[in-house]
């Protein structure tokens, strides 16, 4: 069996530019990458967190809309 390293929560939110509450809340909600529990402490699966970005969209959510005059 292969071992990888599993991620802290705030090794993740280091990873996704994002303070370590988002990555609870994700997890609290339900939204953000799969984890496990060990313990109390939430541990990541690193190719899990690189699925799980490689599905959600990035950048601005507004559309611009360019014309020409």
């Amino acid at each position: 069996m292969r071992k990888t390293a599993l991620a802290t929560r705030a090794e993740v939110a280091a990873y996704l530019n994002v303070p370590t509450q988002t990555v609870h809340q994700w997890a609290s909600d339900g939204t953000g990458p799969p984890y496990v529990k060990i313990g109390n402490r939430a541990r990541y699966d690193w190719q899990d967190v690189h699925a799980w970005v490689a599905t959600h969209p990035r950048g601005p959510r507004e559309t611009v809309s360019l014309t020409h005059t």
